[in-house]
């Protein structure tokens, strides 16, 4: 039996890119989905989870993660074919990038950037090498080669020192007992503000949405729960992060499974989700706390799903007050988990995992082989 598709694991900047894109949503209606679809299999999410998710094809979800495998974050702008030969050599281009992509100060250069007109320049009076362009066939040419112009920014590497085990912990349970793993987080902060989307109009005439100076209604935080097995999404607006409200969302996790049987959830290592009367809660509740890597949150789950909530609840809305925004979170909520996968497709789906356990001769639902 083959194993599901699915992605490799991300480094922290692969992961931390998807998930800013997929937060955003200001990149291509393309990339976006894109995008989710790894966000989501790297959570954990199966492809029939993700092709409901982004309401595509199974085999498209598929084609996606199997050319991130293999190319990584280019499979995200792909190479179109077509065009006049070449003028330059292979050599040529590498030697273009490679002076494109270092400082002009290691170069002799009075300057800290290259602009297209300079670094043309520079290409015609390279000593012993001579290279003709104009500006804008170096601009097709760095925009192929996936060089573009960006601002200058620091990125946040992992300094967990337990991250590989944090992630296998996390990929393990989520193989084996998918009925029993839910996720949390939080989502916000959400304030009382018109705030801008998108949506269908006539042309030239959008939808608008009024101007605001004075916010007095404070902002919300939304602690969503997820339930992995039964695609299931749920929660409650708090007034702050807390341990108070980490507890009481663990709780409504673990009425959501009420047999007793042991339960994974996955979290960051927020401080307000790892509190003493939290741990003792949990081992008292058999309710294992899987937390994810320090600046890795993109292994929760629920990350994924978080993205259309920001695209359909939050963008577009002007919400009066924190009780209106409420009710539209939870309307949006019930709609969702109704429209989620069928009720069919969850039993096929555990008929299969459990047959693929026995094969293994795992039991389905036994106990976990790594140490807690």
């Amino acid at each position: 039996m083959a194993e599901p598709v699915r992605v490799r694991r991300l480094t922290d900047q692969e992961g931390q890119k998807l998930q800013q894109i997929v937060r955003r949503g200001s990149t291509s209606s393309v990339h976006y989905r894109w995008a989710m679809m790894l966000l989501a299999s790297a959570g954990g999410n199966r492809v029939p989870v993700i092709a409901q998710l982004v309401q595509a094809d199974e085999d498209t979800v598929r084609d996606v993660i199997h050319a991130f495998n293999e190319k990584g974050l280019a499979c995200l702008d792909p190479r179109w074919a077509g065009g006049r030969p070449r003028q330059l050599s292979a050599d040529d281009e590498n030697f273009v990038i490679a002076t494109a992509t270092t400082r002009p100060v290691k170069l002799g250069q009075p300057f800290t950037r290259w602009s297209l007109r300079k670094l043309v320049a520079y290409l015609r009076k390279v000593h012993g090498r001579v290279i003709r362009i104009g500006r804008e066939a170096l601009r097709c040419l760095l925009a192929r080669r996936g060089v573009t112009f960006q601002r200058t920014k620091t990125w946040k590497e992992s300094p967990d020192p337990e991250r590989e085990t944090k992630l296998d912990r996390i990929e393990h349970v989520l193989d084996r007992f998918p009925d029993r793993v839910f996720a949390f987080d939080e989502f916000g902060p959400l304030g009382i503000r018109p705030t801008a989307g998108a949506g269908w109009a006539e042309q030239r005439r959008p939808d608008r949405l009024p101007a605001t100076y004075h916010r007095t209604h404070g902002v919300r935080y939304f602690h969503g729960c997820y339930s992995v097995g039964d695609d299931r999404l749920w929660g409650v607006n708090r007034r702050q992060k807390g341990a108070v409200n980490t507890l009481a969302a663990l709780k409504s996790i673990r009425a959501a499974r009420p047999d007793g049987a042991p339960i994974y959830v996955i979290l960051d290592n927020l401080s307000a989700h790892k509190g003493a009367d939290i741990r003792r809660w949990a081992k008292k509740h058999k309710v294992e706390l899987c937390f994810t890597p320090t600046y890795a949150s993109w292994a929760n789950p629920i990350e994924a799903h978080f993205g259309p909530l920001r695209q359909f609840m939050i963008a577009n809305s002007h919400h009066p007050n924190h009780t209106v925004q409420t009710r539209a979170l939870h309307a949006y909520l019930r709609w969702r988990n109704a429209n989620a996968r069928h009720h069919d497709v969850l039993a096929a789906e555990r008929k299969e995992r459990a047959r693929i356990l026995s094969e293994k001769g795992i039991r389905w639902g036994g106990r976990p082989a790594l140490a807690a």
